[in-house]
């Protein structure tokens, strides 16, 4: 027999109104369109500074020690972003952050280069030849330069190289210079077997460590699923840790519950109801689709 559809909505509606309690997001409002999620910080009110990204005219940009670039794409479920490199400076191979010598990220912060970009250098002094580097006449970077979405002025330069760089905790550079190459691009998630007009623009890609829970100096600095307490590695200050059976979730932001069903075994049978809180990948939170849901399991 199908459970009656008024106590369907009455559940429904307490399971809605115990996920949206646990909620302690601090989030940051848009950027103009663009969301800016957990655990980014554009204001010293919302995130985790420790995530500091700039918000300015409607864009979003990642500072590093030297420079600014701006983010073009942000995916909390892997903590990745994307940043776009520097151009070339005007009819010249050299790209424009090169008086900067690349990027350089600052090492005291959560945050690396991963090993999914295709880094290409470019206009390369002879000492590269020597390096680990892909610098042969077959590097993949001769392939980009040499096409129609290549850089013209780089033609000229007859030494370029490709490397596939990152994925480590000490990856923080880009570097150019005049004693090694003097501009680059980079490709996140590259198929070197794709036509280049099949490659996505460049783009290098920069992960973050999950963070921690969010600093106290006090109670009052956290909300009422979480409680302040010391921290080993703050000095005169703690963390709001997750009260009542809750665990932080460190993608959202939040005091999440763990998922239970209402009868025994695992969730994934379909007459189960999850009673799940609080958790939502990436997407926002829509008491509507949790409602439509709910009911397919009792169809």
């Amino acid at each position: 027999m199908k459970p009656p559809q008024n106590r369907l909505l009455l559940t429904a509606f307490l399971l809605l109104r115990c996920a949206m309690c646990t909620f302690s997001a601090k989030n940051c409002p848009n950027c103009g369109t663009t969301p800016v999620p957990y655990p980014f910080s554009t204001a010293p009110t919302c995130g985790d500074p420790q995530y500091k990204i700039r918000c300015s005219s409607g864009t979003l940009l990642f500072d590093t020690l030297n420079s600014s670039y701006q983010i073009m794409s942000i995916n909390p479920s892997i903590q990745r972003l994307v940043i776009q490199p520097a151009s070339l400076l005007p009819n010249t191979c050299v790209t424009s952050d090169y008086i900067h010598e690349g990027i350089w990220l600052n090492e005291s912060l959560p945050f690396n280069i991963t090993s999914d970009n295709t880094i290409m250098f470019l206009n390369c002094t002879e000492s590269l030849l020597r390096s680990p580097l892909n610098c042969t006449s077959t590097s993949l970077c001769h392939v980009y330069v040499n096409s129609s979405k290549g850089e013209a002025p780089c033609r000229a330069a007859s030494i370029c190289c490709t490397v596939k760089v990152g994925g480590s905790s000490t990856a923080h550079r880009i570097r150019v210079r005049d004693t090694g190459c003097r501009a680059y691009t980079s490709f996140v998630d590259l198929d070197p077997v794709l036509p280049v007009d099949k490659w996505s623009d460049p783009g290098l890609a920069i992960e973050w460590v999950l963070p921690q829970e969010p600093v106290c100096g006090s109670q009052a600095d956290c909300d009422g699923n979480s409680t302040c307490g010391p921290a080993a590695n703050l000095s005169g200050a703690g963390r709001c840790y997750c009260t009542g059976g809750l665990h932080w979730d460190p993608i959202q932001g939040i005091c999440a519950r763990y998922a239970t069903c209402q009868n025994d075994g695992s969730c994934g049978g379909s007459r189960k109801t999850a009673l799940i809180a609080g958790t939502f990948s990436g997407q926002e939170f829509s008491p509507f689709n949790h409602l439509i849901s709910l009911f397919k399991m009792f169809d």
